[in-house]
């Protein structure tokens, strides 16, 4: 687990400036580091470097830059090959010097190409310079889980795991992407390939880049709809006979996932996800597993109780810390540093907190992100289910208030607000988002100027019937790698923790393709199959209970402690000067908010779903783009 960075240029840059773009990644790699330029052909020069975090082969063997036996190819690498060892020996012809995973990818490029990628089983972002093509290759790993952006303009490519590095390069301009600010405040991230700075993107999930004299090309080596229809073909059709197989999966998974020669643990909520991990883990290890879950005073939040339970049961060494609104509070701060692209998911606040907690004791922690996507677990899929059922009668109770003289009488927007969202969901291009029709309108609103389409475009190609089934994908391109990963790394990546995830595993997730519906969501029973396979490990009673997940207290913060920040940025001079939100429609919206109340979203008044983004926006902004620190 580590931080790349580097660049392809004519523009002239030090060795001491490629440097500190590495440093501002220190809290990814903080063992170990290393910037190496090289001169290329047509006037360009390469730059490489990595901060270490060492998890396999801890010896100076593990350095990067990495290079070749016969100095051919030079890699910089961020993540895990879990599948290394296997590669390794494959590649048994190959002059080995180190027992890491880094030089498995030389050995396996040099044998197979770029095709190697295909191969690997693992979350990684890989920078890889090929003196002989004269080529310089980037990889993502399939479903996103490691971060990795690019600046591409006039024939000069820049790299790094993060948008800091960017930012330091001598060269760059920080210009916002104006059009992409609407739908971060709907969704509260911003999904790839967009950013917030013009010509800067994010390398899209099981996507190659390769750049070649001044000239780049991507393309993608995995795809979730090509997967998935691919896989759909092949369809387990035993119930029985599927739970065995993917339990063996995530069998195989877990204990991939172990392999480490640092200290290990997992995270814990006590929900099926994590419970299901841990459990396998602890059934592999011969020492009880370390397990960390993170408490809330407000007991309508809290899910530490059960997650002990589960603990206790299983034997692991657990460990549990209860926080209260002050220690998510004193985090607020922390977020444009750490987060360095507006990011407003405000569960990012009590998972910086367990990763903290996990960090006192182990460098890796294993979780249960992937689940929900990948095997229908999420709430939204329920009221999904619903809307496709009532489709034909949303239908027709919106050609009824669409007559003339109903229309007058504003029937619509009488209607109950789960009807009303089900009769004006007449888009067939975006029949599975369910767009909330007063956010969005006020997500558009906020800005200034033109804007990008709030919802997904992708889901028409997807050619799925099943509602559920549709968005569950639409998820896995968008939700899961914009949000939940980027989450997720950015808060264990701030301790210096890597986060390991075994259902984002390439043979679960392809297999989960191959299950039919009904496996996963059937009799109303979310992630039904995940479900089965935990009761053979822990008691249907430890598991079965509502959902509580981690909540902050947005609303509360905003009209209390938070209240002068939020009128400072919302300020009409400042927002004039800033040129980028209507300063009239957020004065009145501000007043709405402050003075009359949330009233929901039935009403239109719950303003605090945008507002945060807003506020977490205007924090970045302060840092990146103002005169205070790390601004140009």
């Amino acid at each position: 687990m580590c931080g790349i960075c580097g660049f392809v240029s004519r523009n002239s840059i030090t060795l001491n400036e490629l440097k500190r773009m590495n440093d501002a990644m220190y809290h990814r790699g903080p063992d170990d580091s290393g910037e190496e330029i090289y001169p290329a052909t047509r006037g360009y020069a390469v730059g490489l470097a990595q901060r270490r975090l060492a998890i396999q082969d801890l010896s100076e063997s593990g350095h990067q830059p990495m290079h070749s036996a016969d100095k051919r190819i030079s890699v910089v690498f961020n993540g895990e090959i879990y599948n290394f060892l296997e590669l390794r020996e494959e590649l048994a012809d190959y002059p080995f010097h180190s027992t890491c995973d880094t030089e498995v990818i030389l050995a396996a490029y040099l044998k197979w190409g770029i095709h190697c990628v295909e191969r690997f089983n693992g979350m990684f972002a890989i920078a890889l310079y090929d003196r002989q093509e004269e080529s310089l290759y980037l990889f993502r790993d399939r479903i996103g889980k490691k971060p990795l952006y690019y600046w591409w303009e006039n024939q000069n490519l820049v790299f790094a795991s993060e948008l800091k590095p960017l930012m330091l390069h001598p060269f760059f301009q920080r210009r916002i992407r104006s059009e992409v600010l609407s739908r971060y405040l709907y969704h509260q991230y911003i999904n790839a390939p967009d950013t917030i700075f013009e010509k800067v993107y994010k390398l899209e999930p099981g996507a190659i880049l390769k750049f070649y004299a001044g000239e780049v090309e991507t393309w993608k080596y995995w795809d979730v709809k090509k997967v998935y229809q691919e896989q759909k073909e092949h369809p387990v059709k035993d119930y029985a006979q599927a739970k065995e197989e993917l339990k063996a999966l995530l069998n195989k998974s877990v204990a991939l996932r172990m392999i480490s020669d640092v200290p290990l643990g997992t995270f814990l909520s006590g929900g099926y996800d994590s419970s299901l991990i841990t459990a396998i883990a602890q059934s592999q290890s011969k020492e009880p597993v370390r397990t960390y879950s993170i408490g809330f005073l407000d007991e309508k939040y809290n899910e530490a109780g059960f997650a002990k339970e589960v603990a206790r049961y299983l034997g692991t060494d657990h460990t549990e810390y209860y926080i209260g609104e002050q220690e998510m509070f004193a985090l607020v701060d922390s977020i444009a540093a750490y987060y360095d692209e507006p990011f407003a998911d405000s569960s990012q606040i009590p998972s910086m907190l367990v990763a903290e907690l996990a960090k006192r004791d182990v460098t890796v922690a294993l979780s249960g992100d992937g689940g929900d996507e990948f095997f229908c677990g999420y709430g939204i899929y329920d009221k999904v289910g619903l809307a496709q059922k009532l489709d034909v009668l949303g239908e027709l109770i919106w050609r009824v208030c669409s007559l003339p003289g109903v229309k007058a009488l504003k029937l619509q927007d009488s209607l109950p607000f789960k009807i009303r969202v089900i009769v004006k969901n007449r888009s067939k291009d975006s029949k599975t988002q369910l767009g909330l029709e007063n956010y969005m309108r006020t997500a558009e609103r906020m800005i200034k100027s033109g804007a990008i389409p709030l919802l997904y475009e992708q889901e028409t190609s997807y050619h799925e019937k099943n509602w559920q089934e549709r968005r569950m994908l639409l998820d896995m391109d968008t939700y899961l790698p914009g949000d939940i990963l980027c989450k997720v790394d950015r808060a264990a990546m701030k301790y210096s923790l890597e986060a390991r995830c075994p259902l984002l595993d390439k043979e679960v997730m392809e297999y989960a393709y191959r299950l039919p519906h009904s496996f996963k969501y059937g009799n109303k029973i979310k992630k039904r199959i995940l479900k089965d396979i935990a009761y053979d490990y822990l008691p249907k009673e430890l598991l079965e209970r509502p959902k509580k997940g981690f909540s902050v207290p947005l609303d509360k913060w905003l009209r209390g402690p938070l209240r002068e920040q939020l009128l400072a940025v919302a300020d009409r001079d400042f927002l004039l000067r800033q040129d980028l939100f209507d300063a009239d429609f957020l004065e009145k919206m501000l007043k709405d908010y402050l003075e009359h109340g949330d009233g929901g979203p039935a009403t239109g008044k719950n303003y605090s779903k945008m507002l945060w983004p807003f506020f977490v926006f205007q924090q970045w902004y302060g840092k990146y783009m103002s005169a205070g620190e790390g601004a140009r």
